[in-house]
């Protein structure tokens, strides 16, 4: 500001009281608070402005001629481009009338009234705010940007290192530790939460991680307005764009194994990660054994889930060639296997998974006459008597044998090859089964399998079968079937030896009473007698 001029000299004969007395723009009267930093901007720039609101209002003829000459003056001392147009001694007058009356010289542009501030995460002006909560605000984003300079500064170095430059202050090989990895970590973190209350953004768990600083992640390519966009939480789609990044430049290491076991436990259905999450175990040559134990938690915690199972067979079959050197490591592999298929059965004992793994299992590890194995299943059947998977099984385990069966054969086909003994054996197992549950389906169709495949005629059961059988159609009322699958057994065995007039009772009385349920079938049945 120039320097103050000399007061003028007052006119002779005028009075002092009369002269006018230009308004300051200061009061000693104590200043309203604001109530929001929009009101606060607004009070400051009124102070930079004394009587704009009052010309505003009145027009400048309608103030006071002291107010008049104050607006007149603030005027040409803020607006350097008409005060140099004056003569000098009009600027001298110029700043003593600025002095006299604390004029300010400089003012803020614009104004404030009906702008807006922006808004907070939330949707709110941030004009509203209180000046505390203002302030408050400031302070935070302020410190976000002094942790962006430094987050800044440590990716610059890290860059440095991968490129194998070297410090420009210091000319020495730039090294970052592990500590100064773990202090961005923390300091990412606190950007995150800073960001995520000042602006509500959310930032996912790998951009957050400086181990994953070199990785550009590829976004889901939805087509532009797309008719049913899959709305993928934000945080499996960050997971998914850095793993399309990882697959596609091939890599496979430790933190691309961390990255598939994040997916699965998000989607556990997702195949894709499984195959890539396999290339990487046998890629890093890892131990299959720590795979497998980890499989299992998932598999628990998964029991209907198909990929769990295709990979366990990948891992199995990579394992395979050096546990058949060693016959003493299949033997403690494949009780392993065991225990853990029974622990998983107990709780789901019909999955189909699991049964299609174990009998891939007994294939691929040979262990169709382990006498564990045969127990095992006899131990779940004990337990359930009506489990057909478990039946199923054992059926497959005995006639499946490539020691004592026909190979290529169908489980519906006579075998030659299989040995009396065995037949006898199985009949006589189903038949002790069919005695504790009669009106169970499972063993009825065992008991007919095995008499299959040992090419024996089905009417040496007949003695057995009938015994659930009295009085088929006795008219007195003392019919009396115990099984349905019996007296349909009983009607293929009357078929089988010729006598089509029992054969056609057994099936006309299932249909009449005791199965009125499938009549429909059972009369189909009846037609394929009499035309066979």
């Amino acid at each position: 500001m120039p320097p103050k001029s000399k007061a003028a000299p007052k006119p002779k004969g005028a009075d002092s009281s009369k002269q006018p007395t230009l308004t300051p723009s200061t009061s000693n009267t104590t200043p309203a608070v604001p109530a929001t930093v929009a009101a606060r901007s607004q009070l400051r720039y009124d102070d930079s402005r004394p009587h704009d609101a009052a010309r505003l209002k009145a027009g400048l003829t309608g103030l006071p001629r002291d107010e008049q000459a104050a607006w007149i003056s603030a005027r040409f001392a803020r607006t350097p481009a008409a005060r140099t147009r004056l003569p000098p001694k009009a600027q001298r007058e110029l700043w003593r009338q600025v002095n006299e009356a604390s004029l300010p010289v400089r003012a803020l542009r614009g104004g404030t009234k009906g702008s807006s501030w922006g808004r907070d995460r939330n949707g709110l002006d941030v004009g509203g705010y209180s000046v505390e909560r203002f302030d408050e605000r400031e302070a935070r984003r302020a410190r976000l940007t002094c942790l962006e300079v430094a987050s800044r500064g440590f990716r610059e170095r890290r860059e440095r290192e991968r490129k194998g430059l070297r410090d420009p202050a210091t000319g020495e090989a730039v090294f970052v530790s592990e500590g100064e990895v773990d202090a961005e970590r923390v300091r990412r973190g606190e950007m995150a939460d800073l960001r995520r209350e000042l602006y509500g953004t959310v930032q996912g768990s790998f951009a957050l991680d400086p181990e994953w600083d070199d990785v550009i992640p590829i976004p889901q390519d939805e087509p532009e307005a797309a008719l049913a966009a899959i709305a993928y939480p934000a945080d499996y789609d960050e997971a998914i764009s850095y793993l399309r990044a990882v697959m596609l430049k091939k890599e496979y290491s430790q933190r691309c194994l961390r990255l598939t076991e994040t997916i699965i436990e998000m989607n556990p259905a997702h195949y894709t990660v499984w195959l890539y999450r396999a290339s990487n175990v046998f890629a890093l040559k890892l131990p299959i054994a720590d795979e497998l134990e980890w499989l299992n938690q998932v598999a628990f915690a998964n029991l209907k889930n198909y990929q769990i199972w295709h990979h366990r067979h990948l891992l199995v079959d990579n394992l395979y060639p050096a546990l058949a050197e060693k016959p003493d490591e299949l033997a403690r592999f494949a009780a392993a296997e065991r225990d853990f298929l029974t622990q998983i059965l107990v709780q789901d004992t019909k999955n189909y998974h699991v049964w299609s793994y174990r009998s891939y299992l007994v294939g691929k590890l040979g262990v169709w006459g382990s006498p564990e194995e045969l127990k095992s299943i006899e131990g779940l059947i004990d337990d359930d008597v009506r489990n057909n998977s478990a039946w199923s099984h054992r059926f497959f385990l005995v006639f499946s044998d490539p020691a004592h069966t026909t190979p290529g054969l169908v489980a519906t086909e006579p075998d030659p090859a299989v040995p009396q003994d065995i037949t006898s054996r199985e009949v006589e197992y189903a038949k002790e089964k069919i005695s504790l549950a009669p009106q169970n389906q499972s063993p009825w169709n065992y008991l007919k399998g095995v008499l299959v495949k040992g090419r024996q005629k089905l009417s040496s059961v007949e003695e057995f079968t009938g015994g659930f059988v009295k009085g088929l159609g006795n008219k007195d009322g003392s019919e009396d079937v115990q099984s349905t699958h019996a007296l349909d057994l009983l009607a293929e065995i009357y078929a089988e030896k010729g006598d089509k007039e029992k054969a056609d009772l057994c099936l006309r009385r299932l249909g009449e009473k005791w199965d009125r349920i499938r009549v429909g079938y059972w009369e189909w049945r009846r037609k394929c007698l009499e035309e066979a």
